[in-house]
């Protein structure tokens, strides 16, 4: 069912928010799904899927705890994945000049290929989802999307400082 905002100007409402948010939810479970079928054939899960383009889009390269931070999961998540996807030799790590212990990922030539052919797998998939789409309705969902996870990205900024704080109090 539309969520029918009384103007354009008002502030959305809880419901609608709980609303936009739990529409979030089913998206992420059918994109996973979706994204794992699509995969598949590759040898790829959406989860290394999604790392892997991290990976290549991280400018300049990133230790785990970097990509964790860029994907918005845990650090303990990425560094499982990326010690499977060392082991099979489609990422490699690399000293970190300002970290002895945090090393940097990098795709190997492998994992480049195999980056590469997901993304053409990608393509037509992608422009199947956005059949009868503007492009101002992608735009809206974007803008909408980023200021969510600009104001989360506030509150675990604030959760952290105040966890910071109790923990100083208490020293």
């Amino acid at each position: 069912m539309p969520i029918q905002p009384s103007s354009t100007d008002d502030a959305a409402s809880p419901d609608a928010t709980t609303e936009l948010i739990l529409r979030i939810f089913r998206a992420n479970g059918r994109l996973l799904l979706a994204g794992d079928q699509l995969v598949a054939p590759l040898g790829l899960t959406s989860a290394r899927w999604q790392l892997l383009g991290s990976i290549a889009a991280a400018e300049p390269s990133q230790p785990v705890a970097g990509l964790a931070r860029m994907m918005g999961v845990t650090r303990q998540a990425v560094q499982r994945i990326t010690n499977d996807l060392e082991r099979e030799g489609v990422i490699a790590f690399h000293p970190n000049p300002h970290h002895k212990r945090a090393q940097l990922v990098a795709l190997t030539a492998r994992g480049r290929e195999l980056f590469e052919a997901s993304m053409a797998l990608q393509q037509p998939w992608a422009a199947g989802l956005a059949h009868g789409m503007t492009g101002l309705q992608v735009a809206t969902a974007c803008d909408a999307l980023d200021l969510l996870l600009d104001r989360l990205d506030a509150q675990r900024d604030s959760t952290d400082d105040a966890v910071a704080t109790s923990a100083m109090d208490r020293a």
